[in-house]
């Protein structure tokens, strides 16, 4: 009998590969870092399954597998990594961008949601009936939640390495912080009705109990992240010394998004107003260059660090996720369905907003390619109870993630090019409009 594997044991083992992988994807693919390290991972992990049905005995692939499989990806995402991968995130935006976009952002991030949620759900559901699948409506709108929140590990590092005009880069930076939160909540609230049509929670949930579970939450979270960030703020203001302050900024975050989990309000939401607060509101007169040299090193270090290890864990879930061939169209049929979904919940808010101004040129389009998914959607999707419909919605999660990542974030730099005017780039928006491309 096969003996578990130690937490020090994985970790090493993670760290490892993403620095094997690092190193090769530097040398010859040369791709983006994160996709190099993802497309290794998820070639790695192909390689092992096609190793495994040749030669069984060898157990190499049995031995990952078992490592693999003794991840909670959930837990290490949502109850861990997320909190410092947005804290980092937020660190590095500019808050005065951010907030010039705030309307668009705001719309996008809550309202954007709703939209694609019920597109995608609805669009999923008509599909599996016309090829003859019996997917519920409640477990397609689940998907739609779990699908309609553009990632921003894998937002943020696209933005590092496209030339985006700084208006549309702040309306993709702010909407991929923020619409977590939102998407999170609905995801619960779609989860427990769908669940409960199954017959094995609560039959209904009333529509204030919604109402007021999202207000709750959402500016909970962010009133809490707010006190947390401005505590830190002062106490950081009153010091000057690198370690001291690294140290504060690194227990404003865990404890922030801690709490916020043990008060039932959003921990992504209120670890991003920690973080743009620590960063923006006056850093001048809280640190010292030399703090603001070594913070903001420190952060990039861990971002770039947890990032590695987020990719190449999608990479390698491969190896333990039972793929159904018989659900191939209909999961094929998904990539799609959720970019429809993406355009028009982009294209609703913008549209809305060009009565009263004008947005850059192509912006639906870059927004709509550039809405990258990653970690968050496929650890909301392997956390869903055993049912009939999670063998598909799993699936459709992973290759919508898999072509998002490699495909459209290999990509959004020609669609840039292309739709962006370069005799007219705006910086910004202006006050007054036609409608937007």
């Amino acid at each position: 009998m096969h003996s578990s594997f130690s937490f020090f044991e994985i970790a090493s083992l993670l760290l490892t590969l993403s620095a094997l992988f690092g190193w090769l994807n530097l040398r010859f693919l040369k791709l983006p870092h994160t996709i190099g390290l993802l497309v290794m991972a998820l070639a790695g992990s192909l390689l092992l399954l096609a190793l495994h049905k040749l030669a069984p005995g060898l157990g190499i692939t049995a031995d990952l597998q078992r490592a693999v499989a003794q991840i909670d990806f959930y837990d290490a995402i949502m109850n861990g990594m997320l909190a410092f991968l947005l804290f980092a995130g937020a660190l590095h935006v500019d808050w005065h961008k951010l907030k010039r976009e705030r309307v668009p952002i705001v719309l996008m991030a809550t309202l954007g949601v709703v939209i694609s949620t019920v597109v995608v759900g609805v669009l999923l559901w008509l599909t599996a009936g016309a090829l003859g699948f019996d997917l519920p409506l409640q477990w397609a709108l689940v998907f739609g939640a779990l699908i309609s929140p553009t990632d921003p590990v894998a937002v943020l590092g696209l933005l590092k390495a496209v030339d985006v005009p700084e208006s549309i880069k702040a309306k993709i930076a702010g909407e991929s912080l923020f619409n977590d939160g939102v998407a999170v909540v609905a995801f619960s609230v779609l989860l427990a009705v769908a669940v409960g049509t199954a017959g094995e929670g609560p039959d209904h949930l009333d529509p204030w109990h919604i109402a007021e579970l999202f207000f709750y939450e959402g500016v909970g979270g962010a009133i809490f992240g707010f006190v947390t960030g401005w505590i830190a703020f002062r106490l950081m203001a009153t010091i000057d010394d690198h370690i001291v302050e690294i140290l504060i900024s690194l227990g404003a975050c865990a404890a922030t998004y801690a709490l916020s989990l043990r008060f039932h309000i959003s921990g992504p939401i209120a670890v991003v107003v920690t973080g743009l607060l620590i960063a923006n509101r006056d850093v001048d007169y809280a640190m010292s260059e030399k703090v603001k040299d070594y913070l903001f090193a420190f952060w990039e270090v861990v971002d770039e660090m947890l990032n590695s290890v987020l990719f190449l864990l999608i990479g390698l879930e491969v190896l333990v996720i039972a793929f159904d061939p018989s659900l191939s169209w209909i999961v094929l049929l998904c990539i799609p369905i959720v970019l429809l979904g993406r355009l028009i919940s982009v294209s609703v808010p913008i549209l809305l907003l060009t009565l009263r101004r004008t947005f850059s040129h192509g912006s639906i389009r870059i927004l709509t390619w550039g809405g990258l998914r990653g970690g968050v959607s496929v650890a909301l999707a392997l956390s869903l109870p055993d049912s009939d419909a999670k063998p598909l919605l799993l699936s459709a999660t992973y290759a919508v993630v898999i072509f998002s990542i490699v495909v459209q974030g290999l990509t959004v730099t020609n669609v840039v090019s292309r739709v962006v005017r370069p005799a007219k780039p705006p910086a910004r928006d202006k006050a007054a409009a036609p409608p937007a491309g």
